[in-house]
């Protein structure tokens, strides 16, 4: 073990620790060494690990949050809105929650050289296709701190080795947990590399990373639509994206109209800045009437902005300004909300397909075939029927944690948990075979 594994002397104040500001393709260069070495480590070993990095993370719950507050008093300066400085906060339940995710990830069973396939060739030889990690994994993330555990704990336990990168926003809470990841690693004895992590610098360190294609296998960026669009200009690595969402609920004309306000409600307000929140509430012409005074006082006695086309705003019962072309494709972040009536089931499936992003999305409804044409004719990563949009998460799902919520189709769709990171490879053992 290297001196980089014990990271900086433990006497300073873990406040005051900072990601060391080295070349991109330097930290690359460990972690791909380290990645050839991880896939032999024993499934017990990597539990050692993810077992005192939950420790450390109770042990320095205060440091941790003097660390955040440094971080939430300069996004407040800097003028941050609530949403980011809502998924930017840590308090001592969501570090106690951090902890308890990285022990889910060790409950879990390991997914390196799990058998999917075994079956003799018609050469004699014999065929084995194992589950196998991709390698370097870098992960991209805005304001979360929280990412930086889940995202060390998953790549850990799948044998990946991990490149971080944080934004500067939580410059001091991710320094603080990475240093508590690379102390675990160090401590359970695991190649040193095998968590890496970038300062959280601009534009251009974002694009030296993202060609770094000799020694990163994998990119998954967790954020709004503009990071995405900074890494498609310049990625020469593969790209997973943990995208935005901009999910719907649909309140049918069989719902419960009772169920249907719960989870309207829940599904905006209960916490608004995440991406599993609901954006637009799509509502049958057939209840509208009866259900819009009624979900729409909820929703503005919760402090919700309201937007809606001509229907809604005729039944609404309380102030919604009119929607504009542009909030249908919008995902608010926050207390904001567009609402639409619909026709039909076929209706609201059209409205969903033209303006959601392909994360989350649901249907109230008392109808068996309703609910089997929405979710059939929904194209998204993950379709409720008659729950909330806001189960959405790896933790929820029996996956620990997640890096994010890929609304892709290839290589992985929906929360990005231990299988997510992992690639195959086919054995072949023969007995002196050769192909005429």
């Amino acid at each position: 073990m290297g001196d980089n594994c014990h990271g900086p002397d433990h006497s300073l104040p873990f406040a005051a620790m900072a990601i060391t500001a080295e070349s991109v393709t330097e930290v690359c260069r460990r972690a791909r060494a380290a990645s050839l070495l991880l896939p032999a480590v024993t499934t017990a070993d990597k539990d050692a690990a993810l077992a005192a990095l939950a420790r450390l993370l109770r042990e320095q719950t205060a440091e941790i949050l003097e660390a955040n507050r440094v971080d939430l008093d300069a996004g407040r300066d800097a003028g941050l809105d609530d949403a980011l400085l809502d998924r930017l906060r840590l308090d001592p339940e969501r570090v106690e929650a951090m902890a308890v995710g990285v022990e889910a990830v060790i409950a879990l069973e390991d997914p390196v050289g799990e058998l999917l396939e075994r079956r003799t060739l018609e050469s004699g030889i014999e065929m084995e296709h194992r589950r196998v990690p991709i390698g370097v994994v870098a992960i991209v993330y805005e304001a979360r701190p929280n990412v930086t555990v889940d995202a060390a704990a998953l790549c850990l336990k799948s044998g990946n080795a991990a490149v971080l990168r944080g934004s500067s926003s939580a410059a001091a809470s991710n320094a603080i947990l990475v240093e508590l990841v690379r102390r675990a690693v160090a401590e359970a004895l695991l190649p040193e590399g095998s968590v890496e992590a970038v300062a959280g610098g601009g534009r251009e360190e974002l694009g030296e990373l993202a060609r770094q294609r000799d020694l990163v296998d994998l990119i998954i960026p967790r954020g709004g639509e503009g990071l995405k669009a900074a890494l498609e200009e310049v990625a020469e690595v593969p790209i997973l994206y943990a995208a935005s969402g901009n999910c719907h609920v649909y309140v049918d004309a069989d719902a419960d109209l009772g169920m249907g306000r719960s989870i309207a409600y829940n599904a905006k307000v209960q916490r608004p800045g995440v991406c599993n929140a609901a954006e637009t509430l799509l509502v049958h012409e057939a209840i509208a009437e009866v259900f819009l005074p009624a979900v729409l006082g909820d929703l503005h006695d919760a402090g919700v902005e309201l937007v809606g086309d001509e229907r809604t705003r005729a039944a609404a019962g309380v102030p919604v300004a009119a929607a504009g072309d542009d909030d249908w494709d919008r995902e608010y972040h926050g207390l904001k909300m567009a609402v639409a009536v619909v026709d039909s089931v076929a209706a609201a499936i059209d409205h969903v397909n033209r303006h959601g992003s392909g994360h989350s999305e649901a249907i109230v409804t008392g109808s068996d075939a309703a609910a089997s044409a929405f979710t059939a004719g929904v194209d998204a990563a993950c379709v409720y029927v008659n729950a909330s949009t806001r189960f959405t998460d790896g933790f929820e799902f029996g996956m620990g944690a997640e890096i994010g919520n890929s609304t892709q189709k290839l290589h992985a769709r929906g929360p990005i948990g231990l299988r997510e990171l992992t690639s195959t490879k086919y054995v072949l053992r023969g007995s002196g075979q050769t192909r005429g």
